[in-house]
C-alpha cells in the first residue's frame, strides 16, 4: 500500500455513490473503486447468514484492487458483518457507515430522541440504538423500517408521487414522537432525502453519514501517512455485478457528472 493506491467502497447497489460524491468532495486527488452489486441488491430483506457471505465476496472484489483502505458503504452490512469485512482485510483498515451515522447524530441532537430509518435488516440488528446509546445513554432512539426506500431509489423514483406517499405513511410514526434528528440508516435513502425532508417538515435535522465517513476517511489517510497529495483528479473504477447500462443511467443522474467506465464483474 502507498499513497497512490486506492480506496475502496462496497455497497449493494448504488446506494453507496451517495459515499463516492462525498469522498470526492472530500479528497479529489483519491483514486477510488466502487463495487455496486446490483446482482442481488437488496440486502435489508436477506437473513444475516447470506449478508455475511456476501459482505466476505464484496470484500475480495475490492482487495483484487490492492486498496489502502475499504468504506463499507452498506448498513446492513455495517451492522451485521463489519468483522467479516475486517477479518477478510488483514492489515488494511476498514470504515463502517454506521458509526460515523451514529456519532455526528449524537453530536446535533438537542432534545436526546433521535430517529433512525433503514433496511428491515438493519432496524431489526439495533446496531444503531446500540452504537448511539454507547455514546449516550439517555438518548432515546426510534427506529423504522422504509424498505420500499430502496427500489424506490434503484428506480430513480425521486419525485414520483409513489415515494411521495410511502414516505409519508413510514415517517408519520416518527414525526409524532418529537424526534429532532433523523439518521439515513441505508445509503440509498439520501438519494430520496428532498423527499424525506419534505414529509418531516424543517425542524428535524437530517444526518446523511456518507459526509461523516468521508471526513473520517480524510482523517484516518492523514494520520497514517497515505492521503494522496496530488493535483490529480481521477475519475472512480466503477464495478458492478449486473445491468452496468442501468447503473449507468442512474450514475449520472445522482452524481450530476460524466460517466466513467462501468466494468461488469462475476459475484
Amino acid at each position: 500500500m502507498h499513497t497512490e493506491s486506492p480506496i475502496g467502497i462496497f455497497d449493494s447497489g448504488i446506494g453507496g455513490l451517495t459515499v463516492v460524491k462525498a469522498v470526492q468532495a472530500a479528497l479529489p486527488s483519491e483514486q477510488i473503486i466502487y463495487f455496486g452489486d446490483t446482482a442481488r441488491v437488496p440486502y435489508g430483506t436477506k437473513s444475516q447468514v447470506t449478508i455475511r457471505k456476501y459482505a466476505s465476496e464484496d470484500t475480495a472484489i475490492l482487495m483484487r484492487y490492492q486498496p489502502k483502505l475499504i468504506i463499507v458503504a452498506c448498513n446492513t452490512v455495517s451492522a451485521l458483518a463489519l468483522d467479516v469485512v475486517e477479518k477478510s482485510c488483514s492489515n488494511i483498515p476498514v470504515i463502517g457507515v454506521l458509526k460515523a451515522g451514529a456519532e455526528l447524530a449524537v453530536q446535533v441532537t438537542r432534545n436526546n430522541r433521535i430517529g433512525v430509518i433503514g433496511t428491515q435488516a438493519t432496524v431489526s440488528s439495533n446496531a444503531y440504538a446500540r452504537a448511539i446509546n454507547h455514546l449516550d445513554s439517555e438518548i432515546e432512539v426510534l427506529s423504522q423500517a422504509c424498505p420500499l426506500f430502496v427500489p424506490f431509489a434503484e428506480e430513480g423514483f425521486i419525485d414520483h408521487p409513489a415515494t411521495k406517499l410511502i414516505a409519508d405513511e413510514y415517517l408519520a410514526e416518527l414525526r409524532s414522537q418529537g424526534i429532532d434528528t433523523l439518521v439515513l440508516g441505508c445509503t440509498h435513502y439520501p438519494i430520496l432525502r428532498r423527499v424525506i425532508a419534505e414529509t418531516l417538515g424543517p425542524n428535524i435535522r437530517i444526518i446523511d453519514s456518507a459526509e461523516a465517513v468521508a471526513l473520517r476517511t480524510r482523517d484516518l489517510l492523514s494520520e497514517s501517512g497515505k492521503l494522496n497529495t496530488s493535483r490529480k483528479t481521477p475519475a472512480p473504477h466503477l464495478l458492478v455485478s449486473d445491468l452496468p447500462q442501468k447503473f449507468s443511467m442512474l450514475y449520472q443522474l445522482f452524481m450530476g457528472s460524466e460517466l466513467p467506465d462501468v466494468e461488469l464483474v462475476e459475484v
